[in-house]
Parts: structure tokens; C-alpha cells; sequence
């Protein structure tokens, strides 16, 4: 660790940090910006991201961090392609749509600056109904008023490919709402909302918050929705007791997140990220459990886009590659 502090390059993050920076002297201003692109505060990007800060703050010498809450996905990869951010979470499908330059899904045109720094964590496809709903399939949708994320975010894109697979659209629900996650439960609890569609990592804050403040029922999605889809979505499920009064397990699906950054990164300041991202796998999983499923045998799995040098050459020293 201790070559870590003595490195001479120091991380700051945020436009409070670039401002100021304009009034040191010109021998004070060799200085690395990194910005930590998340989600909304309810989800697990977020936590992830203040953990990462935590991490930099303490182990790169007069390092000085922030984490930036964004509508994640499809938002965090549009900002890394302006270089408004040099890390940040993305779900696999949204890396590979941003890749190819998917304009129905938020990416007017290919963005070819990103670039992969790790595979992190699967997202589960959680979509939580009031019980008093009656909504415990995919089916008992149709009718019903439901949150879907915000507009053409990740959690959003797979809501849409997923009722799409199932023979179904926005249109087979009595109200369909494009809501962040926190939002989305206060809803419900408000008995405005029937349910809520969240892709996120288990025990999502937001869905725990719900189940523990009303009957909830966790909606089971058939492994058939999966093999229709394809990758980078596969079958997956919910273990009994992620949520109050969940006593079984329910099926759904699963997509792996990514850790990206963009071309325009030093390659050192990626490589001491990485780095420190595998070396600290423990701090990880204590902002969220979620980051249990980040390990270094999988970080390349799946990989959409092209890796930045500094990852990669961490991962030559580490054997990956």
C-alpha cells in the first residue's frame, strides 16, 4: 500500500475542485480530475461510487474525491463521451448500445471514446408489487400502474426489452410512470403505484425500504424471457429472504454491470483505480453487498468495449492477460 502513497500524481474530482484549481499557481496545477459517475443515492452505484472515493481519498496521496449522482446508465456514458467523468458504472446492455451508436435508446451517435475498465457486479431485473395488487407475474401486469425508471435509462431499457420478450408493451398498463428508484416506492407506499420495475443489485435500499414498510410481492420472471432475449441477459434468482416477507426464491433475470472510463484518462490514473479496486475488494462489499459480485477471475468477462491501457496493464501484472 505504501507505493501507492507515495505515488506523485494526486486524484481530485468535481467542478467545485476544477474552479479553484484555476486560482493556484501554474507549479500547483499538475492535477487529475476524477469524476465518479453513480445512479440515484437509493440504488447500489451510488454506495459503490463513495466507497471507490473512499478508497482513492485514503490510499493515493492528496487525493480529494466526489461522487456524482446521475440518472446512471445511459447518462454516465453520454458524459464520459463529453469527458464530463472518468469513472463510472453502466449495465452491459447500455455499454454495447452506447458502442454501436443506438439512437432509440439515448446515443444520437457511436460513442467511441469509452472505454472498459472492469466487469463488476450482475444487476437483478427486481420488479416489487403492492401484495394487495394481486400482481405476481409478468402477466398480472397488464392493467396495472407501474414505474419503469427514468426514460431511457438502464433500468428502463430493460423494463422495455423484457415486457417486449413477454409479448407486451408500456401500452397493457393502466399508467406506466418513468421514476427514479426512491421515488418509484414512495409512490407505491402513497397507494399511488401499483409496482415497480428496478434493475439493481440484491437488496436494493429502495425495494428493502418497501417490503419493510408494506406487503410487497417480489414478481417472478420465467428463464424462457432470458433465453428469448439472449445476451448479455441470462436466467437468474432472487434468494428467499433478500426482502421482508419474500420466503421463497423468485426466478428472474440478470445483466453485468461495467466499470468504464474514457480514452482521454491517463493511462496511470486508470491503472491506480483499477488497482485499488481489486486490491480492496472487502470495502466494496461493505458499502453494499452487491460487490461480492466483482471479482478479478471475471473482470474481462463480457468486456463491450475496447480496455483502457491502464486497465490493461494492470491486468498483465495481475495474469489476466
Amino acid at each position: 500500500m505504501n507505493e501507492l502513497k507515495t505515488t506523485r500524481r494526486s486524484f481530485c474530482v468535481g467542478a467545485a475542485a476544477a474552479v479553484s484549481a484555476t486560482a493556484l499557481p501554474m507549479a500547483a496545477r499538475a492535477e487529475e480530475f476524477i469524476n465518479i459517475l453513480t445512479g440515484g443515492t437509493s440504488g447500489v452505484y451510488y454506495p459503490l461510487g463513495v466507497a471507490l472515493s473512499k478508497l482513492y481519498g485514503d490510499n493515493i496521496a492528496d487525493a480529494r474525491t466526489q461522487v456524482q449522482s446521475t440518472k446512471a446508465s445511459v447518462e454516465n456514458l453520454n458524459l464520459l463521451q463529453k469527458a464530463k467523468g472518468e469513472l463510472a458504472l453502466a449495465l452491459g446492455d447500455s455499454v454495447k448500445h452506447a458502442w454501436d451508436g443506438n439512437a432509440d435508446v439515448g446515443f444520437a451517435q457511436p460513442l467511441d471514446r469509452i472505454r472498459g475498465v472492469a466487469a463488476a457486479y450482475p444487476n437483478y431485473i427486481q420488479i416489487a408489487a403492492a401484495a394487495e395488487s394481486g400482481i405476481k407475474t409478468l402477466a398480472d401486469i397488464k392493467g396495472k400502474s407501474m414505474s419503469v425508471g427514468a426514460p431511457k435509462s438502464g433500468t428502463e431499457l430493460n423494463a422495455r426489452a423484457i415486457f417486449a420478450a413477454a409479448g407486451m408493451s408500456y401500452d397493457d398498463m393502466a399508467k406506466t410512470e418513468y421514476l427514479p428508484f426512491a421515488e418509484s416506492v414512495e409512490l407505491m407506499k402513497n397507494r399511488q403505484l401499483d409496482g415497480t420495475l428496478q434493475s439493481a443489485g440484491l437488496g436494493v435500499a429502495s425495494i428493502k425500504d418497501l417490503s419493510t414498510s408494506m406487503p410487497t410481492t417480489i414478481v417472478s420472471i420465467p428463464a424462457e424471457i432470458a433465453e428469448t432475449l439472449g445476451a448479455p441477459y441470462e436466467a437468474a434468482t432472487i434468494p428467499a429472504g433478500t426482502y421482508e416477507g419474500q420466503t421463497e426464491d423468485v426466478p428472474t433475470l440478470a445483466v453485468r454491470n461495467f466499470f468504464v472510463t474514457h480514452e482521454g484518462v491517463p493511462e496511470e490514473a486508470v491503472y491506480m483505480m483499477t488497482k485499488l479496486m481489486f486490491e480492496n475488494l472487502p470495502e466494496l462489499v461493505a458499502a453494499h453487498k452487491a460487490a461480492g459480485g466483482i471479482t478479478l477471475e471475471g473482470a474481462l468477462s463480457g468486456m463491450p468495449v475496447p480496455l483502457h491501457p491502464g486497465a490493461e496493464r494492470y491486468y498483465k501484472e495481475a495474469g489476466l492477460l
